[in-house]
């Protein structure tokens, strides 16, 4: 045999049948991987919070009864509550077949969001971009690239508020809106060359169909999620389709007929009725306020944008941002400042066009090193002014970072208490919390369109009346039979009525529960 020769030596084991090559995971399967256990980790590393108790409210009363639930704070009838999604309905499903509370289904239902979250975002920017470091980076500035004061809202995914609102619809909403987001993107920009057979174009319309479902999900699941949806799949539709006229047009025309029929045919509230309600407009107005101290990071991504438009003014992201810009400034002129909920996707097109620019192979132009030293820069200032403590356990805490919110545990409470029975309480954390154990409150802490605002405003007047240190037994005894209010939960600053008999309290809050009626 000659020396020049190569003998192959043959391949054993499991390599032998990839032709023996190994398998090595990819940038993003390997950070997506840590970041997942990072991040589920901190999540139930923190109390459950906020908006939670209304959704632990809500599985609740669909554990208690699927097709006609009850209101999810009071006891009401609860037809038209647009809590009623076929996510929540998915979680009471789940709750009656496990015998799990509410609690435990919304805080298990974190690590699920998330995966859907992260396998969405990785399939979106890879059809932004081939590069391997692009959905790394991506999910390093959609963290990150916030500002430097705390933003804790539903559906803004900074590092911070994920330890709270992982469990959230609309965590998940947003993961199906990157997948919606990808599906769109690879249809708009390769369906001009997939062969259609026969005249109707049959071949290929159930996929068409299918994402219209997606976005009809979407819109059920977090309404105001589907805005941002919408507006982004006009974006990549508008810069990447060519030749939209005829067949194009009927193909998309089908996406968005099914995503409207999906929604419309949810039996269990109108969601296009939600969009006249202005109930929750003025709770929102503070999104305005903070805005630049809590988003100005995000504003790194613009020169990457301002260099995309420049390669194409019709390039997706661009077009996005635009559109979701004005979206927001709509809310603020108008006065409908919920509007101003999509203020976390809107960041995505300038934190995404950011990650693809300096995901670009080495070597780097002078441009491209400064944008990358001020991304860099910002995530640290980022990260050091509002999200480590989301990660940093106490004990390694070395400077004393802001921490999540701890809010109280109201189990103890919860035990005493029948499901559906009736509390009053004067405390805030109380007033958020108790429904989401099965209870129900005299006077819910959110809006609903379940309930109408005016009834909703004349049950907190009697609260306070209720609460008032001048009123009387007659004037409590009758809030307590117009309500059928059989507790009180109250702060230690509240006096305990006289009528009331103590049954237990908190030895973390000192707050008091008693039994009245």
């Amino acid at each position: 045999m000659s020396a020049d020769v190569l003998v192959r030596r043959p391949v054993r084991g499991a390599t032998a049948l990839r032709g023996g090559r190994s398998w090595r995971p990819t940038p993003y399967q390997a950070a997506g991987f840590l970041f997942f256990l990072a991040m589920s980790l901190a999540y139930w590393a923190v109390p459950l919070c906020c908006d939670a108790g209304q959704h632990a409210a809500v599985v609740e009363r669909l554990k208690a009864d699927l097709l006609v639930p009850r209101h999810p704070m009071a006891d009401l009838p609860g037809a038209g509550s647009a809590y009623y999604s076929p996510y929540a309905l998915a979680q009471g499903v789940f709750a009656r077949l496990t015998g799990l509370g509410g609690w435990e289904v919304v805080r298990l239902a974190g690590p699920l969001n998330l995966l859907v979250l992260l396998t969405g975002l990785n399939r979106f920017v890879r059809v932004l971009s081939p590069r391997p470091w692009a959905p790394v980076l991506a999910l390093g500035a959609m963290t990150l690239l916030w500002g430097t004061e705390r933003a804790w809202w539903s559906g803004y995914l900074g590092l911070m508020s994920m330890t709270g609102n992982l469990g959230y619809p609309s965590t998940f909403a947003i993961g199906l809106t990157f997948w919606a987001w990808a599906l769109t993107g690879a249809r708009a920009r390769d369906g001009r060359r997939v062969r259609y057979v026969g005249p109707s174009g049959l071949r290929g319309l159930p996929g068409y169909a299918g994402l219209g479902a997606l976005y009809g999900l979407v819109l059920l699941i977090h309404p105001i999620t589907s805005v941002a949806a919408v507006l982004g799949a006009v974006a990549l539709v508008a810069g990447w389709q060519r030749g939209l006229r005829g067949p194009v047009v009927g193909r998309w025309a089908l996406t968005g007929a099914v995503a409207v029929a999906v929604a419309a045919l949810w039996p269990y509230f109108d969601v296009f009725a939600l969009a006249g309600d202005g109930s929750v407009d003025a709770m929102h107005r503070v999104l305005y306020l903070d805005l630049p101290g809590q988003f100005w990071l995000g504003l790194l991504g613009l020169p990457a944008l301002w260099a995309r438009g420049r390669r194409s003014a019709r390039d997706p992201l661009v077009l996005m941002f635009a559109l979701d810009c004005a979206v927001v400034a709509y809310g603020w002129c108008t006065g409908h400042y919920t509007y101003g909920r999509i203020l976390g996707l809107s960041l995505v097109p300038a934190q995404f066009a950011l990650a693809v620019e300096l995901a670009a192979p080495r070597p780097w132009g002078r441009w491209r090193g400064a944008l990358g030293a001020a991304a860099a820069a910002g995530a640290v200032a980022g990260f050091l002014t509002v999200h480590a403590g989301a990660v940093v356990p106490r004990a390694l805490d070395p400077v004393g970072f802001e921490q999540p919110p701890q809010w109280p545990d109201y189990a103890w409470a919860a035990r005493h208490i029948g499901p559906g029975e009736v509390v009053i309480t004067d405390g805030y954390y109380a007033g958020h919390a108790i429904a989401g154990y099965g209870p129900n409150l005299a006077a819910p802490a959110w809006p609903d369109p379940a309930l109408d605002e005016r009834q909703r405003a004349r049950r907190t007047a009697d609260v306070r009346a209720y609460l008032a240190p001048a009123s009387t037994p007659a004037e409590r005894a009758a809030v307590v039979r117009r309500y059928d209010v059989r507790w009180l939960l109250l702060t230690r600053w509240h006096p305990v009525p006289e009528e009331a008999v103590v049954v237990a309290w908190s030895g973390r809050t000192g707050e008091v529960l008693a039994r009245v009626g």
